[in-house]
């Protein structure tokens, strides 16, 4: 993985995990990786990873059954409102790309319409 000096490491790391749980690719109470494997993975520190892991806890996205290590929650709940506002974010982002160029809200709505009406259907 690539990581951007915009933001914290952690914090992307948390935002690849959200991304999997909304994405499936990581199901409710499945396991996730160790810190080392996932240090490893995205050669980063293991402490940053950490860092990460624990914020998703706090967050009750996660919790640790102890020696067995961390899962995703299965609270349907939070499951719910990680999709909304992951889904909130992705849109937030585009508006403002979009504003970005000089394309206000609605125009870029109408563009997005057109858009899937001519690839989609």
């Amino acid at each position: 993985m690539e990581f951007s000096d915009e933001r914290p490491i952690y914090i992307q790391i948390m935002d690849l995990i959200i991304q999997q749980i909304v994405s499936k690719e990581l199901l409710p109470g499945e396991k996730v990786p160790a810190v080392r494997e996932m240090a490893i993975q995205l050669s980063t520190n293991p402490n940053t990873v950490q860092r990460a892991l624990q914020e998703l806890e706090r967050e009750e996205i996660l919790y640790t059954q102890r020696g067995r290590g961390r899962f995703v929650t299965a609270d349907e709940e939070v499951l719910a409102q990680l999709g909304a506002d992951r889904t909130r974010q992705i849109i937030e982002d585009f508006l403002q790309k979009m504003q970005g160029i000089g394309i206000p809200a609605q125009e870029a709505l109408e563009k997005t319409a057109a858009f899937l009406k001519e690839e989609y259907q």
